[in-house]
C-alpha cells in the first residue's frame, strides 16, 4: 500500500478510495475465504454494544465472521493492515493501538441504513476500512456505498463494490449506508483503534 498517498488524502479530505492495493494473490485468497459461508462461520450481524446488542433486519440485514488469526489468509491480511496502522501513525500521529475486522455477506434484498461506526458512548475507532471482494460486480447489482459529509445531509462519494476496492475513512466524520444489493456482495470491514477511550 501507498501509505505517504493514503495519509495524505486523509489529511486533505478524511477519506481515499483505493483500486486494488493489495496483490492479487491475497485478494483471490480472501475471495475463497469469504464464500465460505455454508460451513456455519457466519452468524448474523447486531447493532449496538455489549448488553444493547441487538439484531434489527430493518436496519442491518448481512452475515459476518470475525477473521481469525489462526487461519493463514486472515493472518497475511491482518499482516498488511498492521503496516498499514504503523504507517499512519508515524505520518499522521493518529495513535491507532488495534484494527479489529469482519467478512460481511449481504445477500440479495439486503443493506445496511445511514449509520456512523462510532459506537454510542465509546469512540475508539478513528479509521473505517472496508475490502470488496466481489467479482464481475455489475452497476445493476446495487450494494454501493454512499458516504455522506459530515452532518450526514449530502453525499461525499458513492462506492461501488468492485473486486479489489478499498475505501479507508475518518470513522467519527462520515455517516454511511450500504444501498440494498441485488446480488451477493461480499467484503471485509474493519476498524483502526486506539486505546482507552
Amino acid at each position: 500500500m501507498d501509505i505517504p498517498q493514503i495519509s495524505k488524502q486523509l489529511e486533505d479530505t478524511g477519506y481515499i478510495v483505493l483500486a486494488k492495493p493489495l496483490v492479487d494473490e491475497l485478494l483471490a485468497k480472501l475471495f475463497t475465504r469469504c464464500h465460505d459461508d455454508d460451513s456455519g462461520r457466519f452468524h448474523a450481524a447486531q447493532v449496538g454494544r455489549g448488553a444493547g446488542k441487538q439484531q434489527i433486519g430493518s436496519i442491518r440485514s448481512d452475515v459476518i465472521d470475525w477473521l481469525d488469526t489462526a487461519n493463514g489468509t486472515d493472518q497475511i491480511y491482518l499482516a498488511c493492515m498492521e503496516e498499514l496502522r504503523l504507517g499512519l501513525n508515524e505520518s499522521l500521529f493518529l495513535g491507532l493501538f488495534d484494527y479489529e475486522c469482519h467478512y460481511a455477506i449481504y445477500g440479495k434484498g439486503d443493506g445496511y441504513a445511514k449509520h456512523s461506526d462510532v459506537l454510542q458512548g465509546k469512540k475508539n475507532r478513528i479509521l473505517t476500512t472496508v475490502l470488496y471482494l466481489n467479482e464481475d460486480w455489475q452497476t445493476c447489482d446495487g450494494g454501493e456505498l454512499v458516504v455522506f459529509e459530515p452532518t450526514g445531509k449530502s453525499v461525499l462519494t458513492t462506492v461501488d463494490p468492485t473486486f479489489g476496492t478499498m475505501i479507508i475513512f475518518l470513522s467519527e466524520s462520515f455517516p454511511h449506508e450500504v444501498l440494498i444489493s441485488h446480488a451477493p456482495r461480499r467484503s471485509i470491514a474493519g476498524w483502526f483503534r486506539v486505546s482507552g477511550s
